[in-house]
């Protein structure tokens, strides 16, 4: 498969001075996620974690409940991309025709192609995991422990990261992407191949916005964790789900949100 990152040259200028220089880049490729034989999504993506990242982003969607309902999997390397298709259950794709994403999403959006505002706003019904109120010194420890997962962040400096966090195991998966909720969906993903519970914090290295909670919402995640700011709509979002929003999260403090009753203080 593609590899995701590579070695590009470049010009560098410093001080007024300029020479020749080597970097090492992110690669962003489009990926569709093609449901029994039909395309469903066309994302713009990092290509790897493929199969965690089309299982995700199908039920994080809506498209499927778990990965039972999926048959098989497959990776098909094109001349303009990736494909990830899925075969599913019968009966399952005839009802996906509802929520069709009828063009490409580019990597900083994750509602782009929803058809209807009451798609893009849609709520998510599914029940939250139980955890025991967290301390301030377990935030700090979650967001501490992604920092060195990221592999590719270190590399490229140009990429997302998301992991789920428990108390009493640490840092369970991570994931990366150059697009932040397909890093979502890819921790989504590898959860439910690992036939584990988002019964933890869901650490982000980005900004809140509305799709974000509403994936984590629909892992049933009781608490975002993310380094920058949230919107006014993923505030709403979390509140109406009942998710606890932290975010801004910096050495020496953050801001929590949403449903402060899952903090011990």
């Amino acid at each position: 498969m593609i590899d995701p990152s590579r070695s590009v040259d470049a010009a560098r200028v410093r001080d007024g001075r300029a020479d020749q220089t080597r970097r090492v880049v992110a690669e962003e490729t489009p990926v569709a996620i093609v449901h029994d034989a039909a395309t469903y999504a066309v994302m713009m993506a990092t290509p790897q974690d493929l199969e965690d990242f089309a299982i995700g982003f199908s039920l994080t969607e809506g498209v499927i409940r778990s990965t039972a309902d999926v048959r098989r999997f497959e990776a098909v390397e094109t001349e303009f991309g990736v494909e990830a298709r899925l075969w599913l259950n019968p009966g399952l794709a005839a009802g996906l025709a509802g929520r069709r994403r009828a063009m490409a999403g580019p990597t900083g959006c994750g509602l782009c192609g929803v058809e209807s505002l009451a798609l893009a706003l849609r709520n998510i019904p599914a029940p939250l995991a139980q955890i025991a109120p967290l301390t301030i010194a377990q935030i700090h420890a979650a967001m501490a422990s992604l920092e060195p997962a990221q592999a590719l962040g270190h590399k490229t400096r140009a990429v997302h990261a998301a992991g789920l966090w428990r108390p009493d195991q640490g840092l369970a998966v991570s994931r990366e992407d150059v697009g932040r909720h397909n890093a979502v969906d890819k921790v989504a993903g590898a959860l439910a191949r690992r036939g584990e519970a988002a019964d933890g914090v869901l650490l982000l290295t980005s900004r809140v916005s509305v799709e974000l909670v509403q994936k984590a919402a629909a892992l049933g995640a009781p608490v975002i964790a993310a380094i920058s700011a949230p919107t006014s709509l993923a505030i709403r979002t979390a509140e109406a789900a009942g998710v606890t929003l932290i975010a801004v999260v910096r050495q020496d403090g953050f801001e929590v949100f949403t449903h402060p009753h899952r903090l011990a203080t």
